[in-house]
């Protein structure tokens, strides 16, 4: 793969360095989901080709372009996210997959923050010193997705494990995406997109196999899988694997549903939004995330139609959303708007945002979430839903 702004021709896998494979999903030239400019700065914004090609071989799909495209992440780590972590430790105390008597752990960080170390030290387990061999190895918060080379990255992974150890390796499940439409989960900077197939055939050519997995809602469907050197296939992962194969995830054909998903998708947001101004609803958003870019770049929403979006992290309030004229503000100055309708980008949130901000609803507002747009949400609340 070679960097710039052109779309690569010359595409190899980014695990088992095959260059046979399909483009599947192709986005076009998008911003960087993680730069986001000033309010007062002019654009245009810079564009980089953004498209997913599944690799026949091994079937890991994948970014197909290697560009250096600027970042900034300023977001914070949802509460969804960490409720998600105390679940995944709990599901596996449960299970009997740590280790019955006090061990030790290393944890590959991710750009998306937070730390299992904390929770797996409530049951015994101590972090090792930079470069020892742990018992449990846990890529943190889908770390994992963020390297260039995956090859690379899980070799590394497994290199830190003690003989007969424990690697975690969690993810945002191809086959939720391809279910759900999630084809602006999509991005710069996210390498990889796992499907459960697909990562255990990468975990037994780097010398360790997969025996069981545990399937958790959080995003539309994340999997934490469990691998270890001489591990044996349990009937939960290999119902899992069927189910997700079924589904299409090794199929490129199959995955041309994401592609499908964009016109759909951003029609239906652009019908909704005009819907919603045609009877003077004051329509605001919230949750600027990396989603929220592609989606609402690739539907040509401008302010006129999404007067804001409103984000926890402080860092990105005053600047506006890449590629478009939309501006990032406040929690503060959302409410203080009274809003009509705020449209939430993460759908996984909105437990998290109706408690923290409930001065939308008593001040008459609603929320309404993206996975809701188009099936008859323009006249009820999200919260009657």
């Amino acid at each position: 793969m070679t960097q710039g702004n052109a779309f690569v021709t010359d595409i190899h896998c980014r695990f088992c360095r095959s260059p046979e494979g399909a483009v599947v999903v192709d986005l076009g030239r998008q911003p960087g989901s993680e730069l986001f400019p000033r309010f007062n700065e002019p654009g245009p914004d810079p564009v980089f080709p953004l498209r997913l090609w599944l690799c026949r071989e091994c079937g890991l799909a994948q970014l197909a372009d290697d560009l250096d495209v600027p970042e900034d992440p300023q977001g914070d780590q949802p509460m969804a996210l960490a409720r998600q972590a105390e679940d995944a430790v709990a599901q596996l105390v449960e299970a009997g997959v740590l280790p019955a008597s006090a061990g030790t752990v290393a944890e590959f960080p991710s750009p998306h923050g937070g730390s299992w170390l904390p929770l797996l030290a409530d049951h015994g387990l101590t972090p090792v010193a930079p470069g020892e061999p742990a018992d449990v190895v846990v890529d943190c918060c889908f770390g994992l997705m963020h390297e260039r080379d995956q090859a690379a990255a899980l070799h590394r992974r497994v290199a830190a494990l003690r003989p007969g150890g424990l690697l975690l390796v969690q993810f945002h499940s191809l086959a939720a995406m391809l279910e759900c439409g999630e084809w602006n989960a999509i991005r710069h900077g996210h390498y990889a997109y796992y499907s459960t197939p697909a990562m255990r055939q990468m975990l037994a050519a780097t010398g360790v196999t997969a025996c069981t997995a545990f399937w958790f809602p959080l995003y539309g469907g994340t999997v934490m899988m469990c691998a270890r050197q001489g591990g044996h296939p349990d009937e939960t992962l290999e119902t899992l694997t069927a189910q997700e194969v079924t589904a299409g995830v090794l199929d490129e054909h199959g995955l041309h549903g994401l592609h499908d998903a964009v016109q759909a998708s951003t029609s239906e947001l652009v019908e909704w939004l005009r819907a919603e101004r045609a009877v003077g609803r004051r329509v605001y958003g919230y949750s600027a995330a990396s989603r929220s870019v592609a989606l609402l770049r690739s539907a040509g929403v401008d302010q006129a139609l999404l007067t804001g979006v409103a984000d926890a992290s402080e860092a990105k309030q005053g600047s506006r959303i890449p590629g478009t004229d939309i501006p990032v503000i406040s929690s503060h100055v959302l409410i203080t708007a009274e809003p009509d309708s705020v449209l939430l980008f993460v759908p996984d949130l909105l437990d998290e945002v109706r408690a923290s901000l409930p001065e939308i609803e008593s001040e008459g507002g609603r929320w309404v979430t993206t996975d809701q747009i188009g099936r008859g949400t323009n006249h009820r609340s999200v919260g009657a839903l």
